[in-house]
């Protein structure tokens, strides 16, 4: 497998012939299958949250940030890299092959949207039917999403997550013993991490989500503290201004990495840089020129977009 050959494809938006992917997924599944729930990553870390299919805005980050493998960053994904938008094959495809070629340098997360009974319905299935004219990469990506990390831990100071905490893990330790290999239940502490929102309750909340739920400044510093934690990076919501800190503290922040979400949102995006030193640095930017083609981006909108 020439990882240079195929990086290139992907990144002039041409699809993997059939056998490559299948090579490719095989591949990465294994690297994840190595990889505990909550791996250890050094510092400098680049902070990505939810691409969702915006694979010309993922190459915009990356021209801005710094590209993978190529500076001292490792970078971290906090899932949902695929639905909404137009190429989540891109963007997975793409990012698996960094995985392989920079095993080192890069962590993907599991969000919400790495689910079988989610991305049937919001795009990836029918993006992967499309471009492969078979069902079988979608079914090989959702079994390469039950083997992601379901979070990340900064130098053992900071916690990455998609969504947010669950009164069932009161500790790190309690992630680690999570049985991660599965589709993300409905309820229960597993789907809690990629579902939960941080909220102006007292407490635990109730989420119109439907799954996970709010927690509030009282229960993220106690478990912060509990931990001996500083920060909890998380995405899982569309913040305009591209990030986001919750509470009156700077210690449960909101990244979003899709300008412009849905093609229609004029939001910014954004990526948090944590130094060795554990300080903080937001890089903010704006969508990339149109991602749709025709004239018309209403008629470009597929359906589940309104």
């Amino acid at each position: 497998m020439n990882l240079n050959v195929l990086e290139e494809k992907v990144r002039r938006m041409e699809t993997l012939e059939l056998g490559e992917m299948r090579l490719l997924l095989n591949t990465v599944m294994n690297l994840f299958l190595y990889e505990s729930n909550i791996p250890n990553v050094p510092l400098p870390a680049t902070i990505c949250g939810d691409i969702h299919g915006q694979f010309p805005d993922l190459l915009h980050l990356l021209a801005l940030a710094g590209e993978i493998g190529t500076t001292s960053m490792h970078y971290v994904f906090l899932g949902d890299l695929v639905d909404r938008g137009f190429n989540s094959v891109e963007v997975v495809t793409f990012l698996f092959l960094m995985k392989v070629k920079y095993p080192e340098k890069i962590t993907l997360i599991r969000g919400n949207h790495e689910t079988r009974q989610v991305s049937t319905v919001y795009g990836f299935y029918d993006e992967c039917y499309k471009k492969f004219k078979t069902t079988d990469v979608w079914r090989h990506c959702t079994d390469v999403f039950d083997c992601l990390p379901i979070g990340a831990l900064l130098e053992g100071r900071g916690l990455c997550v998609h969504g947010g905490l669950s009164p069932e893990l009161p500790s790190i330790h309690h992630i680690h013993l999570l049985k991660r290999r599965q589709e993300v239940p409905n309820d229960g502490a597993f789907s809690d991490l990629v579902w939960s929102d941080p909220g102006n309750v007292d407490g635990w909340g109730v989420s119109q989500r439907g799954a996970g739920h709010l927690f509030g400044a009282n229960v993220a510093r106690e478990f912060l503290y509990r931990n001996g934690l500083n920060l909890l990076a998380r995405a899982h919501q569309l913040v305009q201004k591209g990030f986001t800190y919750h509470f009156d503290e700077e210690f449960v922040c909101t990244v979003w990495s899709a300008p412009n979400y849905c093609y229609r949102c004029n939001n910014f995006a954004s990526v948090l840089r944590v130094y060795e030193d554990e300080s903080r640095e937001f890089v903010v930017f704006e969508k990339v020129s149109r991602q749709y083609e025709g004239d018309d981006l209403q008629h470009a909108l597929p359906s589940y977009f309104l």
